[in-house]
């Protein structure tokens, strides 16, 4: 199952804001859970209809949407030094 069949977003659930789907699970709910430094077996034990793969579909989907919304970054210059 691709990122995009586990990630989903419809008006009628939870007022479309991204989901796991086949639950009400919000992806923002996983991503404060993993930001408080909860383990991915914490999530599964609170949210029995998660998988493993589910919490794995969610970073990757905060991953993209970061790569949207972020600039690439600028090349160093040739003579920079990093230490």
């Amino acid at each position: 199952m691709t990122l995009q069949q586990r990630i989903v977003r419809d008006p009628a659930i939870c007022a479309g804001q991204p989901v796991i789907r086949g639950t009400r699970v919000l992806v923002r709910v996983v991503l404060g859970y993993l930001a408080h430094g909860e383990t991915i077996a914490t999530i599964l034990r609170e949210f029995p209809s998660v998988s493993e793969d589910d919490v794995r579909a969610v970073i990757a989907f905060a991953a993209a949407s970061a790569a949207e919304d972020l600039p690439a970054p600028m090349p160093l210059p040739p003579d920079a030094r990093v230490s």
